[in-house]
């Protein structure tokens, strides 16, 4: 694959920004639970995220805080509303994937890059500001009223741009809130980026995989 995209669009949180979830987990509760069953706790709180952001949006304090209580009360673990409130907390602090400055500037020098991100607008300008590249477009959930895996947070994002899903390469390390919907709106370049968190897509969803952001130059003939 060798792609010249009018934008290169990606994901932020987990393709781009290290997704620290577990870690806050793990400081909550991670005393409270067998390294066992932590391990199933903290799969069932992603699950939960996903189910939380399927429909009418919301802030994101409110996706996190619910999706906290419902794991709680599966796993047996007392919630407090102050432990999900951490979460929010937490996000804007974290920083990049150590292979993403580099080579994300390299790109971003000769394409214009966009970030879709299921955040809030004031969170995502400080985890943006880390990755210490240049990008042309930050479009939030709450600035489409709709988080991924909806279509119409895509949908936000073409209009806004004023390009055809022909005019894309979308980036993700996540095929179900990305990568799956890409396709549906007929995205039809698309790169996963396999950092080891969610299983790889089906080929159904035509894709090239990669391992980290350094491979992504070569595949724009950089």
């Amino acid at each position: 694959m060798t792609f010249r995209p009018k934008y290169i669009a990606f994901d932020c949180y987990g393709t781009l920004t290290y997704f620290r979830m577990h870690e806050v987990a793990y400081a909550i509760v991670g005393d409270q639970l067998p390294p066992e069953r932590m391990q199933q706790f903290i799969k069932d709180f992603s699950a939960y995220r996903l189910d939380e952001v399927m429909g009418d949006w919301k802030p994101y304090d409110q996706v996190l805080k619910s999706a906290w209580q419902r794991v709680c009360k599966r796993h047996g673990v007392p919630y407090r509303d102050e432990d999900g409130q951490k979460f929010y907390d937490a996000v804007p602090t974290w920083g990049p994937h150590t292979d993403v400055p580099f080579s994300l500037t390299r790109v971003g020098q000769k394409i214009p890059l966009v970030i879709l991100s299921n955040a809030m607008n004031e969170q995502i300008h400080s985890n943006v500001r880390k990755l210490e590249a240049p990008f042309h477009k930050v479009y939030t959930a709450q600035d489409a009223g709709a988080y991924k895996p909806r279509l119409q947070a895509f949908e936000y994002m073409l209009d806004q741009l004023g390009c055809s899903p022909d005019d894309i390469l979308h980036v993700s390390s996540s095929p179900r809130y990305d990568l799956m919907s890409a396709h549906d709106m007929g995205i039809r370049n698309k790169v996963f980026v396999n950092r080891g968190h969610e299983p790889k897509p089906n080929e159904f969803y035509s894709h090239v995989e990669i391992r980290d952001i350094n491979g992504l130059p070569a595949l724009v003939g950089l």
